[in-house]
């Protein structure tokens, strides 16, 4: 029989053990703040191997470039705000249910919302390593090195600091495609094809923020003469990399994998898709009620809009239960005035408003 010191330790070394790779995921670092790399220190801090959610070759790249998590968990950030903006008024609306998985079970369902997710949290990782590179952040990469536009004036300079998106694109490329690529299933498999989708739809994410990005330029001169114009790389601002993703999903193809391990439309009517467009796999859940298998929250007590005929309405958030009407108070800045020189006064105005929420 083992003593009690045995049983004591063995419940202490499990209870430390680190997570599974499998239970968790790269974008927990959203989650789980990285602290910058001046603030590590060796027994205190956490590194790499103690950092939930990364796979084996990911944790490699951790320690290759330590600076750059800090920023990978600002761009995991930045998509799941994204995710949550684009998908607020519909059944699914990117909720986060822990600090590991971040989405929960709902994202082992190949489904539309996933290929969105695996999109907006890899054009989140480009949008902040470039804007990193661009502010000094990084030892590894600077300011943008593209090439003067063709179609520039002559007479305006071209230089200024760009966004590094050509850095941001290929770091993001490594480290988000890390977890998929060192996968290794038959061909032909579910699980081969799920993986293809992934990659898929994050490469469709990076290249909506790498040719979103455009020329931005700035006048100089004597009183406003813009007598010298000087220009820039300038990444686009995430609301419209969101924007256009969430058109990708729209019109996202349902694709299956083939025996010799290729991605294939299941409709062979439609084009093709290009390697900016979204694809799935799997058929939506109706996110109607709560199923902790699928991990589907349902809308039970989520506002809807009485008068809206769209997915916000209370008929179709509501799933056909009804709804409860109940009366808040909103209160909002009222009887502004602009005061000289030069702010503006407000008053504060209560008003009571009907709120509806699903049963």
């Amino acid at each position: 029989m083992p003593s009690l010191l045995a049983l004591l330790t063995a419940a202490l070394l499990a209870s430390w053990a680190p997570l599974p790779t499998e239970a968790g995921s790269w974008w927990s670092l959203a989650m789980n703040p990285v602290q910058r790399p001046e603030m590590f220190i060796i027994g205190a801090q956490p590194v790499c191997s103690q950092l939930p959610g990364l796979s084996p070759g990911q944790r490699k790249l951790c320690q290759l470039y330590q600076e750059h998590m800090a920023y990978i968990g600002e761009g995991a950030k930045t998509g799941i705000r994204e995710c949550q903006h684009q998908f607020r008024q519909r059944r699914w609306n990117c909720s986060t249910v822990d600090n590991t998985s971040v989405f929960g079970r709902v994202m082992q369902i190949g489904s539309r919302e996933t290929a969105f997710t695996y999109a907006v949290s890899a054009a989140g990782v480009v949008n902040a390593i470039s804007r990193a590179c661009r502010e000094g952040e990084l030892s590894t990469c600077g300011c943008s090195r593209t090439a003067r536009p063709k179609d520039l004036p002559r007479d305006w300079l071209w230089g200024g600091c760009g966004d590094n998106v050509e850095y941001g694109y290929r770091f993001a490329k490594e480290f988000v495609d890390a977890r998929e690529r060192e996968k290794n299933f038959a061909k032909g498999s579910e699980e081969q094809g799920r993986v293809l989708m992934n990659l898929q739809n994050n490469e469709a994410g990076r290249r909506a923020v790498y040719k979103m990005a455009d020329v931005a330029c700035k006048c100089h001169g004597v009183s406003g003469s813009c007598s010298l114009k000087t220009c820039w790389l300038q990444l686009a601002e995430f609301r419209k990399v969101g924007d256009q993703l969430k058109e990708k999903y729209d019109s996202a193809a349902a694709v299956r994998v083939t025996r010799r391990g290729k991605l294939e439309l299941v409709n062979s009517r439609f084009n093709p898709p290009t390697p900016e467009d979204l694809v799935y796999v799997d058929p939506s859940p109706d996110y109607c009620l709560r199923n902790d298998t699928t991990g589907s929250l349902g809308t039970q007590g989520r506002l809807c809009n009485k008068t809206s005929e769209g997915m916000d309405g209370c008929a179709l958030m509501c799933c056909g239960r009804g709804y409860d009407q109940f009366k808040s108070v909103r209160v909002e800045r009222c009887h502004c005035r602009f005061h000289w020189c030069c702010f503006v006064r407000c008053r504060k105005c209560a008003q009571t408003v009907d709120q509806f929420v699903c049963k």
